[in-house]
């Protein structure tokens, strides 16, 4: 169990990626502290089905990434409970495709607010903890589309750019802490929202892949467990892609 007696704490944990993460740490012995933006019932029934199953801790946390005010107290308040995080998966983020001309100022600042600055201050907040941890480990989770910036990118392509350079400054000003941090880039993952595409574009995009398919969420969380895992501990500051071999 890779990460046995660590506590996680996972953004965006209620579909996709994020709950995979969930699952993926739970089996590895990981106790968790499981984000999403408002509590219901299914996510509930989620979490509290992962912690009997294997036998974990884990503790919700609520509050919507737009909210500056609201993710201030509840992140100060799950500080203030002295809580020993070691991990951090900056998992939360929302899609968006549009050509630059096309997408309005506020579109472009939503999403930015959303995939950068709320990352950036989850982070500025948890980070003390981390500090105080033997070994820490923060995990950003961007995408292939932040570093091959393909047309229709101007608003979700370059949050997630910015999200990876982020990521290398803070590497390499946190090293000295025993804090790594590290960015999983992923390319075409089956989830709801690439099920939201057309399906001829759908075939499109998976064609090219070498591998000629999608990732699950699952391959994405076990990348994600050895990151945060002592058997990555001298990997830090890297981007790494995780897209079948997109062509």
């Amino acid at each position: 169990m890779k990460l046995k007696g660590k506590t996680a704490l996972i953004t965006g944990t209620n579909r996709g990626i994020g709950r995979a993460i969930v699952e993926k740490f739970a089996k590895e012995g990981a106790n968790i502290i499981a984000h999403a933006r408002k509590p219901y019932q299914e996510f509930e029934t989620f979490l509290e089905d992962t912690r009997e199953t294997n036998n974990i801790k884990i503790t919700p946390v609520y509050f919507d990434l737009r909210d500056e005010e609201n993710l201030k107290k509840e992140l100060t308040r799950l500080v203030k409970s002295k809580i020993p995080v070691d991990i951090l998966v900056n998992s939360a983020g929302k899609e968006h495709g549009g050509f630059f001309q096309m997408t309005p100022d506020n579109t472009i600042k939503e999403i930015f607010e959303i995939n950068l600055f709320a990352q950036m201050q989850i982070t500025r907040i948890m980070l003390k903890s981390l500090m105080k941890q033997k070994s820490s480990s923060i995990i950003n989770i961007s995408s292939v589309s932040g570093i091959d910036l393909p047309q229709g990118n101007c608003a979700y392509g370059v949050s997630k750019a910015a999200f990876i350079a982020f990521t290398k400054v803070l590497a390499a000003e946190c090293g000295r802490f025993n804090v790594r941090i590290n960015t999983i880039a992923p390319g075409l993952i089956d989830t709801n929202m690439f099920r939201k595409i057309e399906e001829k574009a759908k075939n499109g995009l998976i064609a090219r892949s070498s591998l000629n398919r999608l990732g699950s969420p699952d391959e994405v969380a076990n990348l994600a467990a050895f990151l945060a895992s002592d058997e990555a501990s001298f990997i830090n500051g890297q981007i790494i892609r995780i897209d079948g071999g997109m062509v």
